[in-house]
């Protein structure tokens, strides 16, 4: 038996034995004082048990938050490709046309860390591989 049930025992006892003593005039404010007081009882209870639901479903949300997922779709990454290589085609003739190999060294250069940066941005656990585990460790 649990004190608390041990405590309501012992008020349900005290109710009776004052209600033997003071007779039958007050049995009804006796049997309403005892029933706020398990009223009192059930909505503390009912409130810890609330809070902490809550408290596991903030906790849930803050663990969730913290996974890393890819932002877009395969379509936006495969148009993303897409367009990058139909625009490395004019790049590389404007850089090597006007500086030869250097200029065309610095067009794909331009155009890898674009996509370099995209990856980074749809992926972001990619190249936080650290950093993910520091956080995993906090999960423990």
């Amino acid at each position: 038996m649990d004190a608390r049930d041990t405590d309501l025992k012992k008020e349900l006892d005290a109710t009776l034995q004052t209600r033997r003593e003071l007779g039958e005039e007050y049995e009804s404010a006796l049997v309403d004082s005892f029933l706020e007081k398990v009223d009192q009882r059930i909505d503390g209870t009912v409130e810890r048990r609330v809070r902490r639901q809550l408290a596991e479903q903030q906790m849930a949300a803050a663990r969730d938050s913290r996974t890393p997922r890819p932002t877009d779709s395969f379509g936006e990454r495969f148009g993303f490709g897409i367009v990058s290589l139909v625009l490395a085609v004019p790049l590389s003739a404007i850089g090597g046309g006007v500086s030869g190999l250097p200029g065309l060294l610095v067009a794909w250069a331009g155009i890898v860390g674009v996509n370099v940066v995209q990856v980074a941005r749809t992926n972001p656990g990619l190249f936080g591989r650290r950093r993910a585990e520091r956080d995993d460790a906090w999960e423990d």
